[in-house]
């Protein structure tokens, strides 16, 4: 490892550690991306669940991966509002001021990201087990699901430094997520696609969240995935390397 390198690790993860402990100290944010996926998980299964036909899968199976899509772009609204509120306070430019490595500061906040939405994904997963959730999916199906949803949550993570670096205010950049939590809403991931009328079944079937969920729900059913999977990893990867450009594009212009 070089010297440089060894900086850069170092930096970036004291950094990281400074906005985890802003995480838990923060209310709002906990419940916003713990508690508000859970209430949408209850809510659907104990008062939609029984009006929708799954079939012979339990609802509580049926809806998991969309609210697991839901945990994630609620956890990374918060990493673009954090990221404009250390621009707006100043602590930015001090720590650009400071011997550390310049780009150790953006990247704390997409570990932070990563490391935040993993704790609340495990905790979603635990309250759905207790509602009757189940897979007999095997080690290699959970971690192409883990994997998938990995880079989900790096995706979303980098389009949201886009809006914490150029918003012009907190509102906007607050404003990024809730697209993101409504897509989930008309797509697969709580009602199947063919009792939607015309337009908006076009619409659901052919937007990424729909391809991302019927991948992980048939890898938690041992169902055959079919090409879903590669149009999940495609939208995935696709969105993740146009929102670190344009991040770095628009972090770079911030510094100069």
């Amino acid at each position: 490892m070089t010297m440089s390198t060894s900086y850069f690790v170092g930096d970036t993860v004291a950094l990281t550690a400074r906005t985890l402990r802003h995480v838990t100290r923060s209310l709002d944010t906990i419940i916003t991306t713990v508690i508000t996926p859970i209430a949408l998980m209850l809510m659907f299964v104990y008062v939609f669940g029984g009006a929708i036909d799954t079939g012979s899968t339990a609802y509580v199976n049926y809806m998991l991966p969309g609210i697991l899509l839901i945990t994630i772009a609620s956890g990374v609204a918060y990493t673009a509002y954090r990221l404009f509120m250390d621009l707006a306070t100043g602590i930015f430019e001090r720590f650009q001021s400071m011997p550390i490595a310049r780009s150790g500061v953006l990247w704390a906040h997409v570990f932070t990201s990563l490391v935040a939405n993993l704790i609340s994904l495990v905790v979603v997963v635990g309250v759905a087990l207790v509602m009757g959730f189940r897979s007999g999916a095997g080690v290699l199906a959970w971690l192409a699901v883990i994997g998938i949803l990995f880079l989900f949550t790096l995706a979303l993570t980098w389009l949201a430094v886009i809006p914490g670096l150029t918003a012009s205010s907190v509102e906007g950049a607050g404003a990024f997520g809730y697209p993101l939590i409504f897509l989930p809403f008309v797509s697969s991931a709580f009602v199947p696609t063919q009792t939607m009328p015309g337009p908006v079944r076009w619409f659901a079937e052919n937007q990424p969240v729909t391809s991302i969920v019927d991948t992980i729900r048939n890898l938690l059913a041992q169902q055959p995935v079919g090409s879903s999977i590669w149009a999940a990893l495609a939208w995935c990867v696709g969105v993740l390397v146009a929102a670190y450009v344009l991040a770095m594009v628009a972090y770079r212009r911030k510094i100069a």
